[in-house]
């Protein structure tokens, strides 16, 4: 299988607007106080769309309209974003001004209403300032230029300190197939899914059912693998949008090169979701939690979300503290059944239990591996052969500061 994937490569350079037909900008409009905050993807031709949405029972007025939009329209001519405001908890204006915010996107790229995704994150509980919104999305000018992915990459930040991006390619049907992505998230990161915005074009052909399936799937093994607080938002929503310019035929289950397809959509929703989880706020490590010897895949990644994320984990983490007693106990209350007397524990190559028992460890190498940027921990729990992995990050001293005065 490996070698099925050698003709998937990343592109260095590569962006949200590498796919053909794809379009993008990001202004300043004055929501936020300097960052820009406002942004716009935009296809040549109506593109497959589809979504999946935050968990949380109290959910945003965008991630109503953009659900009532994909569901008249599966295809789609264009998203628009904010950041800086969540539009949640809003009440019916909150609805209003999404519902305003996709019309005149929707008019300004001559399409039907149900043609425009929504999306906004931000503080919760606050009315839209719409006298900045309204006016601003006539002056955005998408363009294919690196500068306007850039552009459009700072205008969905929030507490993100970095910018985060992504890009792939493939063949299939002997075409060049590309897949571009760009997301947001810092905080309030706990599957099912969190204060996180996604956003992924390609120019392979797929109808929005199969894509619908297909994201479906590699959300539960990538967004819904990573954490950085255990917050679950109101506003999250990962999207794809498919326009079908590369010429493939038309990708389904049963088409030759499907799992080609898959694995690049994999890549691509794992590479964000690892920049989400290293760019937590105030994170200083990214942490990979590998476990394997599972009865199920399922289960695998369970413990290894409960490792990931253990407050008292990441504490270590950050303290370079190789408590390994913090880790077995996140195994022991992941709500899975293990036999808490055949686990191996690892932190990178160092073996710290042994069939659950102490291993003779050198606590000065286990510091000195615990304060590189990316820590693993792999744990066989020795009773399948399934695996599963989570990502997360430590937790700091900055993530009280950053969130004591988010609204400030």
């Amino acid at each position: 299988m490996v070698a099925t994937f050698k003709n998937i490569k990343k592109i260095d350079n590569g962006t949200i607007v590498s796919p053909k037909g794809f379009s993008v900008d990001g202004l300043h409009s004055g929501v936020k106080r300097k960052r820009k905050d406002l942004g716009i993807i935009v296809s040549d031709i109506q593109a497959s769309a589809a979504a999946v949405y935050t968990m949380n029972l109290v959910q945003a007025a965008p991630i109503k309209i953009t659900k009532e939009a994909l569901k008249k329209s599966p295809k789609i001519k264009g998203v628009i974003v904010n950041s800086g405001n969540a539009n949640a908890c809003t009440g019916d204006q909150g609805e209003r001004d999404a519902y305003d915010m996709q019309a005149v996107t929707a008019k300004k790229l001559g399409v039907q209403d149900s043609e425009v995704a929504v999306a906004s994150t931000g503080v919760i509980g606050l009315d839209m300032p719409m006298d900045k919104i309204i006016p601003n999305i006539d002056e955005l000018t998408p363009d294919r230029s690196s500068e306007a992915a850039a552009k459009f990459n700072e205008s969905i930040l929030t507490t993100d300190t970095i910018q985060k991006s992504t890009c792939y390619e493939a063949t299939i049907d002997g075409e060049k197939v590309l897949m571009g992505g760009s997301a947001k998230g810092s905080g309030m990161i706990e599957p099912n899914m969190a204060t996180m915005l996604a956003f992924v074009t390609t120019d392979a052909n797929i109808a929005s059912d199969v894509l619908e399936g297909a994201l479906k799937e590699v959300t539960d093994k990538t967004f819904n693998c990573i954490t950085v607080d255990g917050d679950t938002s109101t506003n999250d929503i990962a999207l794809v949008m498919a326009n079908g310019l590369a010429g493939n035929e038309p990708l389904t289950p049963t088409h030759k090169d499907w799992h080609v397809f898959m694995e690049l959509l994999r890549k691509t929703c794992e590479d964000l979701a690892k920049m989400i989880a290293q760019d937590g706020e105030g994170a200083t490590k990214l942490i990979e939690v590998e476990v394997k010897g599972s009865p199920t895949e399922t289960e695998a990644i369970k413990v290894a979300k409960s490792i990931v994320g253990s407050s008292l984990v990441k504490t270590a983490v950050f303290g370079t503290d190789a408590n390994w007693g913090r880790i077995i106990a996140a195994i022991g209350y992941s709500g899975v059944a293990v036999n808490i007397e055949t686990v191996d524990l690892y932190l990178g190559h160092i073996e710290l239990l042994n069939k659950s028992k102490p291993t003779d460890f050198s606590e000065e190498e286990a510091t000195e591996y615990l304060q590189n940027d990316t820590v693993k921990i792999v744990v066989d729990l020795n009773i399948g052969e399934k695996k599963g992995t989570a990502w997360g990050c430590d937790l700091t001293y900055d993530y009280v500061r950053i969130n004591a005065s988010y609204r400030s």
